[in-house]
Order: structure tokens, then sequence, then C-alpha cells
């Protein structure tokens, strides 16, 4: 009995979308559905889960760009961000002409996510931390059996996500990454935003930004 995933890479900024399921129940959850419904359900199919929810990171475009019709066209509900990020879900109109993008629908989300909150996906459990800087709104999901953490734009491999964005700040991203991932163990793997997986304990070692001893 195990949590499974599956990175799907969409939009233009080939943001990691992430497949989970219980490979007990089968049952599913999306995390940020940035874009590219349709290739997002195409891994689902393939997958033969039952797609239970969304999960959401943070508010920025390329991670929640195709939620509202996945959740219409699944009827499934909407887990997180944290209430901070609501100012972003607000601009979504906004981030698309900024960016170039398609208008997307709007949506608020079914449940605002808190530190200390979890999830369940079938008989599985994710922790929910809550981990601003990048925008002020940010959570991360970790999952402590299979020892994997799915970080949206906090953390890469070998970079920390940006803070010029309005809200967001620096000094705050920093300190999320190390009061929040790092006692998670140097083991645990995690899937980023964009770019290949990589551990907290390889980016302790040499990520120039978080690394011990920076």
């Amino acid at each position: 009995m195990a949590l499974r995933y599956q990175i799907i890479p969409v939009t233009p900024f080939m943001q990691n979308c992430s497949l989970l399921w219980c490979d007990q129940t089968m049952e599913a959850a999306v995390v940020d559905p940035g874009g590219d419904v349709a290739r997002i359900e195409a891994a689902v199919n393939a997958a033969g889960v039952k797609l239970g929810k969304i999960l959401l990171t943070h508010g920025h475009l390329d991670h929640v760009g195709g939620t509202a019709e996945l959740s219409r066209r699944h009827d499934i509900p909407i887990e997180g961000p944290q209430r901070e990020d609501a100012f972003w879900l607000d601009a979504l109109a906004e981030q698309c002409r900024m960016f170039g993008f398609p208008l997307v629908e709007g949506f608020t989300p079914t449940r605002w996510l808190e530190e200390g909150d979890s999830i369940q996906i079938g008989a599985e459990r994710l922790a929910v931390l809550y981990t601003p800087g990048h925008t002020p709104g940010h959570v991360i999901f970790f999952h402590a059996d299979t020892r994997l953490a799915i970080v949206g734009d906090v953390l890469f491999a070998g970079s920390v996500g940006r803070s010029d964005f309005p809200r967001g700040d620096h000094p705050t991203l920093i300190a999320s990454i190390r009061s929040k991932l790092w006692p998670l163990g140097n083991d645990v793997r995690f899937i980023p935003g964009h770019g290949p997986m990589s551990s907290f304990g390889e980016e302790r070692a040499s990520n120039p930004f978080v690394a011990d001893g920076v």
C-alpha cells in the first residue's frame, strides 16, 4: 500500500503538475493543474484512477490555470492554497494578459489550507505545511510514508523560488525552506514546480541559495 505519482509537465512554462494516487483504492488527486487539461485527463485515464480532488500549492497562473475547468468537468473539490493567495486567484484574468495566456475560468477554492491540515487520498494522508515567501499563501504537501514532498515553487534542484512578484519576500522564502522543509529529513525526495526532482539532502549539500553554511 503506497502513494504513487506521475509528473505531467503543462503550459509553456513546463510546470510540473502531479497526479497522485493511492494504489489500494485507486483514488487520485491532481496537484497544480496549470493548464493542458486534456493532457492531465489522458494521464488520469491511462493510470486507471478515479480523480477525487484538486490540490493547489499557490495561486500563480501556471499552477492553477486549468483548475476551474478540471473541477467543473469532474465535479471535484479544490483544496488550497492558503487564503493569503486569494488576491492572486482574484487576478487570474490579469495574470493571463500579463503572460499572454488564453483567458481561463476563475474559481474560489472549496477549502483553504493551513499549517497542520491534512489531505486524504484514499488510504494515504498528506500533511500540509505553510511555506510563504514565493507567494504569501504558498503551501507544500508531504507524504511521510514514501518520503515525498510536493513543494510548488518554493525549492528547485539547484535554486529557489522567485520572490520579486507582489507580496513575495526572499528572507521569508529562505526561512520557510530551512524551518519547514529541512526538518522533514535529508532523505525526502521532492517534486518541484519546474525542472527535475531532487532531495532535501542534495540541496542542503549543494544548492547555492540554501545549502548548509551559505
